[in-house]
C-alpha cells in the first residue's frame, strides 16, 4: 500500500523533512516513489515553512494513497502557509 509521510533529513537537533510518497513496507528515510513538498519546522525570517503540491498529493490518494496523521494536519494547514 502506498503511504504519504514525512521522511526525515537534517542534522542532529535541527530536523527537516520531506513529504514522500512510499509503499508502506519501506523505512521511514528510506526508498520512495516520488517527492511531494518539504516542512521546515525550524524556519525562520523569510525562509519558508511548508512547501506542497497540493496537485501531486491529491493524484496520490486518488490512486489509493493513504495519508499519515502529521501530513493530513499540514495538507490542511498549507493554504495558511502560502499566505
Amino acid at each position: 500500500m502506498v503511504t504519504i509521510r514525512l521522511a526525515r533529513a537534517g542534522a542532529k537537533k535541527r530536523p527537516f523533512y520531506h513529504v514522500v510518497a512510499t509503499e508502506k513496507s519501506n523505512p521511514r528515510d528510506g526508498r520512495f516513489i516520488e517527492r511531494l513538498g518539504y516542512y521546515n519546522p525550524n524556519a525562520k525570517g523569510a525562509e519558508q515553512k511548508l512547501v506542497l503540491d497540493l496537485a501531486k498529493v491529491e493524484q496520490w490518494q486518488k490512486k489509493g494513497a493513504q495519508v499519515s496523521e502529521r501530513v493530513a494536519y499540514l495538507i490542511k494547514s498549507a493554504p495558511k502557509a502560502a499566505a
